[in-house]
């Protein structure tokens, strides 16, 4: 029978699906408070596992839409994301050396400086950005391989997810148009969500309920998300206010949380 809960998680997989298809990022920072205090699900480590499995569903299905579009530039995701792997692992690793959660207040102000900094830089030529091709692979590969072990490392040791910078590590180590960095950020969303997922369904820790849910309502919200963005692509300043304001909002609340889990 269809309940209240199952509204709740209709509700917030179409808010999930429509960030991810609008700025490539923010699926598992939003998913997991949705489903907690949205949604009510009781246990924090269901609510993670959930959320990777519905956010890497969701990141998939909006990765074929921005392909569709053209939007994916997939020599460069390809090598963006398999350091990101790597480097999610190894950050893993080093993470549960450390107490997590007492390192959100640093992760929430490193997107505020992300953010803040994309308010105040000049629009990028995107008559600058070359795709990864044998002429530039040994500069722009090195790269993008930098960055995605970076951005991936810090998803990995922070444990709550990399998609809000790498879009900007896109745009920084390969001059990506951000539509196309939005696009192309999608397959690292997927495949980040996809490692998480595996290792929390083979414990058990997945709603599978939910995730249904979660993923039916955000492909409709994610198809609206991608209309958006190719809408906004045509304006390229509004999308990158859009997307640094979003960072900024969602940093300082990751820092509130910070504060509070240290006052707690």
């Amino acid at each position: 029978m269809i309940g209240a809960p199952d509204f709740a998680a209709g509700g917030s997989g179409a808010l999930v699906g429509f960030t991810l298809g609008l700025i490539g990022g923010g699926g598992s920072v939003l998913a997991v408070p949705l489903l907690v205090y949205v949604v009510g699900v009781a246990s924090p480590h269901v609510a993670i596992g959930t959320s990777a499995v519905a956010v890497a569903a969701n990141a998939f299905v909006n990765l074929i839409s921005h392909w569709r579009q053209g939007n994916v530039r997939w020599p460069c995701a390809i090598v963006f994301t398999i350091a990101g792997v790597i480097g999610a692992s190894l950050g893993s690793i080093a993470g549960k050396a450390f107490d997590g959660k007492k390192l959100l207040f640093l992760f929430g102000a490193l997107m505020v400086a992300i953010g803040v900094t994309m308010l105040l830089r000049k629009s990028a030529d995107d008559d600058a950005f070359a795709p990864l091709g044998r002429g530039n692979a040994t500069t722009l590969g090195p790269k993008l391989a930098a960055t995605g072990g970076a951005v991936g490392a810090l998803s990995g040791f922070f444990g709550i997810g990399g998609g809000f910078l790498i879009v900007p590590g896109l745009m920084a180590s390969a001059h990506m148009p951000m539509l196309s960095a939005i696009g192309t950020s999608l397959v690292a969303v997927t495949a980040f969500g996809l490692t998480t997922a595996v290792s929390y369904a083979l414990s058990g820790l997945v709603d599978w309920r939910i995730v249904a849910i979660f993923i039916g309502a955000g492909a409709f919200g994610g198809f609206a998300g991608a209309r958006a963005a190719a809408h906004l692509g045509a304006q390229k300043a509004t999308l990158s206010r859009v997307f640094a304001t979003i960072v900024i909002c969602v940093g300082l609340y990751v820092m509130a949380r910070g504060v509070l889990t240290l006052m707690g």
